[in-house]
């Protein structure tokens, strides 16, 4: 990935990319003298997306540029000057805009490797170092990885349903430029193909592909002069349009072409349908191909797919090469969000003091927070499965660590005494600089990933309907640390 994009949407060098609270907050730790208390604060989601059985991770290679090039410009700072109170005067105050002109992170950051299937209630990212950091990066952070994990998630539900390529090409109905740029990024983590955007492309040396428009074939006398003119211009990527007007005759306007291709020691690589049945269709493509002796040609579909309509053409016998899907991948169509939260989980007043708890409470059960410093081990069956994720306090001694408690009923356990594990955080800052290595920062690289993740998953875990939940839990003393902690706050201890 190119660490340094020219247009202003992708340098990751806005430090005003916040809420302006994250801002005040930050005026008031400095003036309330706190602004060198460490935090550790953890990111986490709530619900599994789109009623699915797993996420996959993405937006770590996107938080390390943003890290990379942290900074308040002069223009940032005069901005910020010029803001005014509520109540008259300025909002920020001289010495506040001073101490951010010389601003720069220190911060630790830890987080799981893109490509990670990843659960509801487990830190996937961890932030440590001064509060008032910790603070500025929660907006951007939350941004970038819930997206984009959103996306990736979307993205492996779809290839999973297709069992065979996907392009993504979204950017036209995509969220902005911005928008558009990792959602293609975070397709391909999740498993596509391709995509479309030739920016993204360039950006993140991802594969791109496309055919061409309907515009292509109303732009000639006849569909068949188009489509000859298409392979006279692309004899070894030739994939026609065949839908401009009737579909039965695109189909056999295209066997034209392929047959002429052949001749010529070509070869039509497919042909792509964008509306109508498209089982239905695709079936009497492949039929009509065959018996012309095209049984090379690919079948391309798209339209307004996604991997529940992808499923039911594939349930009806449709024999599908490839797949073009947009809108309802870029825009994450039936979540518009995954719902992360960043919250504070333990606090100490300096480098070297022991860490202190703390912990949001709450009447909801999903909103009561984890204190400590946390990782995640995941454990697997012999036969490479995962057997289960156990939340732990890196500082805390083990109370049983083999067992997982349900962090919502007590009285569910799973014991995984002597499986196998391993830590699912790793670095990716120490000291206000990103050490994510080039490696884990290729969206290739991290599509790879993907595909031994979802290998470790059980297949009730993967199935679109009633699919199985994984086991998080939190380890055995950590859950009675939160406990005792809980009941001391509410005043029942």
């Amino acid at each position: 990935m190119s660490s340094q994009l020219n247009d202003p949407l992708f340098q990751g060098n806005d430090a005003l990319l916040t809420d302006l609270y994250q801002l005040t907050m930050a005026q008031g730790y400095l003036n309330q003298g706190k602004e060198s208390t460490q935090a550790c604060f953890h990111m986490t989601f709530r619900d599994y997306p789109f009623k699915g059985g797993y996420a996959i991770a993405s937006g770590m290679a996107h938080l390390a540029q943003l890290i990379e090039g942290f900074r308040f410009s002069s223009d940032d700072l005069s901005y910020l000057r010029s803001l005014p109170a509520p109540g008259g005067g300025s909002l920020f105050s001289d010495q506040f805009i001073d101490y951010l002109g010389d601003f720069k992170l220190s911060v630790d950051i830890d987080a799981v490797h893109e490509g990670t299937a990843v659960f509801p209630h487990e830190p996937i990212v961890r932030v440590c170092g001064p509060i008032m950091e910790c603070q500025l990066l929660e907006t951007a952070l939350l941004n970038c990885v819930g997206f984009e994990t959103l996306i990736a998630t979307k993205a492996a539900r779809i290839c999973l349903a297709a069992q065979a390529p996907v392009a993504e090409f979204g950017l036209r109905r995509a969220q902005g430029p911005a928008g558009g740029i990792w959602a293609s990024r975070a397709a391909v983590v999740g498993g596509c193909a391709s995509t479309s955007n030739v920016l993204a492309g360039r950006l993140f040396g991802v594969p791109v592909s496309g055919t061409h428009a309907h515009s292509w074939v109303m732009a000639f006398p006849d569909e068949l002069t188009a489509f000859r003119a298409y392979a006279q211009e692309f004899p070894t990527n030739c994939v026609l349009l065949v839908d401009t007007y009737d579909v039965e005759q695109g189909i056999d306007n295209a066997i034209t072409v392929g047959l002429e291709m052949r001749e010529r020691g070509e070869h039509l690589s497919a042909i792509r349908i964008d509306s109508g049945d498209l089982a239905w269709l695709a079936k009497m493509a492949r039929r009509k191909l065959d018996e012309a002796g095209l049984t090379d040609c690919g079948i391309v579909l798209s339209n307004d797919l996604d991997e529940h309509t992808i499923q039911s053409i594939r349930d009806e016998g449709a024999k599908v090469t490839s797949w073009g899907v947009g809108t309802k991948l870029a825009c994450a169509y039936d979540q518009p969000t995954l719902g992360g939260v960043y919250k504070l989980s333990a606090s100490r007043e300096g480098e070297g003091q022991p860490w202190k708890d703390r912990l949001k409470i709450s009447e909801t059960a999903a909103k009561l927070t984890v204190p400590g410093v946390l990782d995640v081990r995941r454990y697997f069956y012999d036969d490479g499965r995962i057997a289960g994720d156990m939340v732990y306090d890196i500082h805390a001694p083990m109370d049983g660590c083999e067992t997982i408690v349900d962090p919502f009923d007590s009285l569910r356990r799973k014991n995984l005494h002597g499986k196998r594990f391993e830590t699912l955080l790793k670095p990716l800052a120490r000291k206000g600089e990103a050490v994510l290595p080039s490696e884990a920062r290729d969206a290739m690289v991290a599509r790879s990933r993907t595909a031994a993740q979802l290998d470790t998953l059980d297949e009730s875990q993967k199935r679109m309907l009633n699919p199985h939940t994984y086991p998080v839990g939190l380890e055995r003393g950590l859950h009675e640390r939160r406990r005792a902690l809980v009941a001391r706050m509410r005043g029942i201890a």
